[in-house]
């Protein structure tokens, strides 16, 4: 089991300032492999990021913790490194056309830099155009717009997150000797979000090379956990209930949707089931012993060092950052990718707990004080 993230590059304004290059700011992207963090100057001066604003763009309301984790982490460190920086924020609630509109205001209000969290990846490139037109930075935040035109991309490793859920699923499923030739349904993310396609084929790299039968397979729309309960019960019909020895959830909520389906189905031994996000709910999931595992993803240095690189791009510089990741058409943009880690009941302590993601008295209610103890969450 790996250890508790952390920040995979940046992780103050000496380091960022070392990791950006002090050029004139541009929304073009390097194509260029993975580069080094040192900085070049242009020669000429920095602009003042002084009253600047920036947006901030997320993509739909029925993930937990864009409202709770994303947003107000971004907003505290652009406030520390630019007290007279001002976010603009607004929440697409899983719709592209919205976005753009959204977008399109932010530009005529005329914000320095864009930071972006796509509903929809491919729909999301032509707001990094109109940007590119003003001259306003777009940096790609934890899902990748469809753009060579990015100023920078930053997220997790995603085919990781994949890979992760999918093995510690096998394992557990080989750890109770269910057969080798088991059932289990797969329950991916949205169609439209290209990191869903990552966590897919991370899991696919998996799953293909095990003789486990995948009964049914569903891409969620707009992450919807209503649309995945309602699949899932379906299926859960149509295969028998007995015969699900797993699940694959790219997700805490869908994870959650379909142990709800199982237990409407009357299954009282739930099959192990992945999930994401490290969820509250998915967190104590786990601990009663209804979901197996979750991936944590630190959305602290996340959120932060995109606030951080927002900044120095409203500064007039160019992000230089030392990872690249491809777009879905194939443009290399620069990247900073974090580590994913899995979570399991035994881990919660040292992860999500030690990097304060949660108090202890949140995670640990009265339901679930007995497994806290038993786990040594305190």
């Amino acid at each position: 089991m790996r250890t508790a993230t952390k920040r995979a590059v940046v992780s103050s304004a000496a380091l960022l300032l070392t990791a950006l290059s002090l050029t004139a700011c541009s929304n073009g992207a390097s194509n260029s492999g993975s580069g080094s963090s040192s900085s070049s100057s242009s020669g000429g001066s920095s602009q003042s990021a002084q009253n600047a604003k920036i947006g901030l763009l997320l993509p739909d309301t029925v993930t937990p913790r864009y409202a709770t984790a994303d947003k107000p982490y971004f907003e505290a460190e652009v406030k520390a490194k630019c007290p007279s920086c001002t976010v603009l924020y607004q929440n697409a609630a899983g719709s592209a056309a919205t976005q753009q509109q959204q977008a399109q205001a932010m530009l005529a209000q005329g914000v320095k830099v864009l930071v972006l969290d796509p509903f929809d990846g491919e729909a999301a490139a032509s707001i990094v155009t109109q940007a590119k037109a003003k001259n306003v930075p777009v940096v790609s935040y934890d899902r990748l717009i469809d753009s060579g035109d990015l100023a920078a991309y930053i997220s997790f490793d995603n085919e990781k997150v994949g890979q992760l859920q999918a093995q510690a699923l096998v394992d557990h499923l080989k750890a109770l000797k269910v057969a080798s030739n088991a059932g289990i349904l797969e329950v991916n993310g949205s169609p439209t979000d290209n990191n869903a396609s990552q966590f897919k084929k991370g899991a696919l790299s998996v799953l293909s090379k095990t003789s486990y039968k995948v009964l049914g397979e569903y891409d969620t729309p707009g992450w919807d956990p209503a649309k995945a309960q309602t699949w899932a019960q379906g299926q859960i019909s149509k295969v028998g209930a007995s015969n699900v020895k797993g699940v694959y959830a790219a997700n805490d909520d869908t994870g959650g949707a379909v142990i709800a389906a199982l237990k409407s189905a009357g299954v009282k031994t739930l099959p192990p089931v992945t999930g994401q996000d490290a969820s509250l709910a998915g967190v104590q999931r786990i601990l009663a012993g209804q979901q197996y595992m979750t991936v944590y993803k630190a959305f602290k240095p996340e959120a932060s060092d995109a606030a951080d690189i927002a900044v120095a791009l409203a500064e007039g510089q160019t992000a230089n950052l030392t990872s690249t990741a491809t777009t879905a058409k194939g443009a290399t943009v620069k990247a900073e990718l974090l580590n994913p880690v899995a979570v399991t009941a035994s881990n919660i302590e040292s992860t999500v707990v030690k990097d304060a993601l949660y108090k202890v008295s949140d995670i640990c209610t009265s339901t679930y004080q007995a497994a806290c103890t038993k786990y040594g969450i305190k």
